[in-house]
C-alpha cells in the first residue's frame, strides 16, 4: 500500500506531473510545489530518428515509475492474452483496433482510456483481457496452496 510523499498520512490519488511524487490532496499539492524539483524530460524524438537510433522496442518497465509496480502483471500472464482465441476474435473487429491506435498514440492516455471505456466494444475487449489474467492468476494461486 502507497502512502501520499507529502503528508505521509492517506493513500495518494493524484501524481504530480512534474516530478511524479504521488500526493493524496489539493493540500499537499499546494505544499509539495513550492519544493518540487521537475524531473528532466527528453526532448522529443522524430519517430524515424528514434528507430535507427534506439532498435530496442520498449518494455513495460519504460512505462512504469516505480510506484506503480503493483498493478504490474507478470509477463506469463500477460502472455496468455495472446493464446486466447476470444481476444483474436475480439481483435478482427477494426473498430477496436481503431480504438486502441487511438489510445496508443494519445497524447493523454488516461483521457484516451475514459473515452474508450464509453464503447461497448472496448469494455468488452477489457474485460476479456481481465477475465484472462485474473483466470491464470487464481490458477497460480491455487498452485501455491
Amino acid at each position: 500500500m502507497q502512502i501520499c510523499s507529502v503528508c505521509s498520512e492517506q493513500t495518494p490519488k493524484y501524481r504530480c506531473p512534474a516530478c511524479k511524487i504521488r500526493y493524496c490532496s489539493l493540500g499537499c499539492y499546494k505544499r509539495h510545489k513550492d519544493t518540487c524539483l521537475p524531473v528532466d524530460q527528453p526532448a522529443p524524438i522524430d519517430p524515424e530518428a528514434k528507430d535507427a537510433f534506439n532498435p530496442e522496442p520498449w518494455t513495460v518497465e519504460d512505462l512504469l515509475h516505480e510506484n506503480d509496480i503493483i498493478d504490474k502483471v507478470p509477463l506469463q500472464r500477460l502472455q496468455l492474452l495472446g493464446q486466447s482465441k476470444e481476444l483474436r476474435d475480439l481483435l478482427c473487429n477494426p473498430h477496436l483496433r481503431q480504438l486502441l491506435r487511438s489510445i496508443d498514440s494519445a497524447d493523454s492516455k488516461d483521457d484516451a482510456m475514459k473515452a474508450a471505456m464509453q464503447e461497448p466494444l472496448f469494455v468488452e475487449f477489457s474485460d476479456q483481457c481481465l477475465k484472462i489474467v485474473e483466470k491464470a492468476k487464481s490458477s497460480n494461486e491455487a498452485d501455491d496452496l
